[in-house]
């Protein structure tokens, strides 16, 4: 069962950060560029086709891998223990993103259009530099990073 949790896992993120570092390395600075919501909302509605699946699948498997390595809830909040490092962090991650997300759906989303590129362009990148660091933050589970 480990085996096919920590795949899912990894396809999940292999899915949702490739498709940001693709959406800010290669997407955004065109959209940018030419000033094309359109183009933007082009590619995010292609994404989220794959990339929310593939992010409820990350949450699902996170939680499942975390419960796993620590099957009492209170060890991933116990700062003595190295292994709840590595879950807070990610937990902390998943708490940002989903701020990140909320406040775009809520204050950007709705008026968006060609002027809101920049306050959209806020939310991508930090999205982005934070599926990076979930990365990081499941590899530290092996490599002993955060602990």
């Amino acid at each position: 069962m480990y085996g096919w949790l920590l795949l899912l896992h990894i396809l999940g993120a292999s899915v949702w950060t490739g498709g940001h570092l693709v959406l800010s390395l290669v997407i955004l600075p065109g959209v940018l560029r030419e000033r094309s919501a359109a183009k933007l909302l082009a590619f995010e509605s292609g994404f989220e086709k794959i990339g929310m699946p593939a992010l409820v699948v990350q949450v699902v498997t996170g939680l499942l891998l975390a419960w796993r390595q620590l099957p009492q809830l209170t060890a991933w909040f116990d700062p003595a223990n190295p292994l709840a490092h590595a879950i807070l962090a990610k937990l902390g991650l998943l708490l940002a993103t989903f701020l990140l997300a909320l406040d775009a759906k809520l204050r950007v989303l709705p008026h968006f259009d060609d002027s809101r590129l920049t306050d959209m362009a806020w939310h991508i990148v930090p999205v982005t530099v934070l599926s990076v660091l979930f990365v990081a933050a499941g590899v530290s589970f092996r490599t002993g990073w955060l602990y």
